[in-house]
């Protein structure tokens, strides 16, 4: 029986360092940490520069795009819906948080949103569908900034709530990978925060009302906390980070829920601090970070690390549609 459970350890272990991920040859420098995975064949990644990317081929070649006017701006998010719709989110404090849309596949864009809080930076940016997002900025005055569109970007309003999401002193969120902020089924929204405090908030009606709940990473440091959320489906879910001026410590970097979000349990198995996270099917999960990534196979139970490569973000639509990018115009596909 112990050869036979050894066995199938190591083989289990073996399946999964077969994970590589594969890199492209795109031709730019941006350091990227947008990225949406439409499908098998449609990627768009966003990043410094005013860069933006685009794949209609599964990879096989890329489109480098110079967003007019925009090369001062970092475009930290995107949101793409085919080969030819797509958001990106500038962070920065002031007017360099705008939000730009495209409708013919990046051969012009049309600036929608200027920021004209100078306390606002905007973080990132989630559609529920083709007209309807939401895009946050770090507290002003206490609480999340939320603005949001009900027509396709043509009029972005700030979000009318009596019961904002509350923020502690020094809490905010970390523009790292676009996924300190996702969307989820028609109506749901979750934000999860880092500094001095590591907590997930949850509205179900689309900014309005939210919950509040305390998770178990690490925090209390500008650069800890949590740093991107994945949910699976209605109840399950999980969150990574860490603390990324410490990249190779595993403490306190990942948790789960299963009940959509109301409590989060803590695990172990990541390489180090991880700054974005995707499901790829029911049972297979990969984090990355500037150390390295990591895959699950059972639902994060166990995880094996892949590579030491710096990754910023990742996203996925299937097994054979994912994708992750990084600094220095690193853009790589899972084989």
């Amino acid at each position: 029986m112990k050869i036979l459970i050894s066995i199938f350890v190591i083989g289990f272990f073996t399946s999964l360092s077969h994970a590589q991920w594969v890199k492209q040859p795109v031709d730019t420098k941006a350091a990227f940490r947008g990225l949406s995975v439409v499908n098998e064949k449609v990627v768009w990644a966003s990043g410094t520069g005013g860069t933006v990317i685009r794949t209609v081929d599964g990879g096989a070649t890329w489109n480098v795009i110079s967003v007019p006017d925009a090369a001062k701006l970092d475009f930290r998010d995107i949101e793409a819906f085919d080969a030819n719709t797509a958001f990106i989110l500038s962070i920065g404090n002031g007017d360099s948080s705008r939000i730009y849309k495209t409708i013919d596949g990046g051969a012009t864009w049309k600036q929608q949103f200027t920021n004209d809080k100078k306390e606002a930076f905007f973080d990132a940016i989630g559609c529920w569908d083709r007209n309807n997002c939401i895009a946050m900025s770090d507290p002003v005055d206490g609480s999340y900034y939320l603005i949001s569109t009900q027509d396709g970007g043509a009029t972005w309003k700030p979000v009318v709530s009596s019961k904002k999401p509350a923020t502690a002193v020094g809490e905010a969120s970390f523009a790292a990978s676009g996924t300190c902020l996702i969307v989820h089924g028609k109506n749901g929204v979750f934000i999860v925060s880092g500094g001095d405090a590591a907590r997930v908030f949850h509205s179900a009606d689309r900014g309005i009302n939210w919950t509040t709940v305390n998770s178990p990473l690490v925090y209390g440091t500008s650069g800890s906390g949590i740093f991107s959320i994945a949910m699976r489906d209605a109840k399950n879910g999980v969150v990574v980070g860490g603390n990324y001026e410490k990249p190779a410590e595993t403490r306190s970097n990942l948790a789960f829920t299963t009940d959509g979000g109301k409590t989060w349990t803590a695990a172990k198995g990541l390489g180090g601090y991880r700054s974005g996270v995707t499901y790829v099917d029911v049972k297979t999960i990969i984090a990355v970070g500037s150390g390295g990534s990591d895959i699950s196979k059972d639902c994060g139970k166990t995880w094996a690390n892949i590579d030491k490569i710096n990754y910023n973000s990742v996203e996925s639509k299937g097994t054979k549609a994912i994708w992750a990018v990084g600094a220095s115009g690193y853009v790589a596909k899972m084989k």
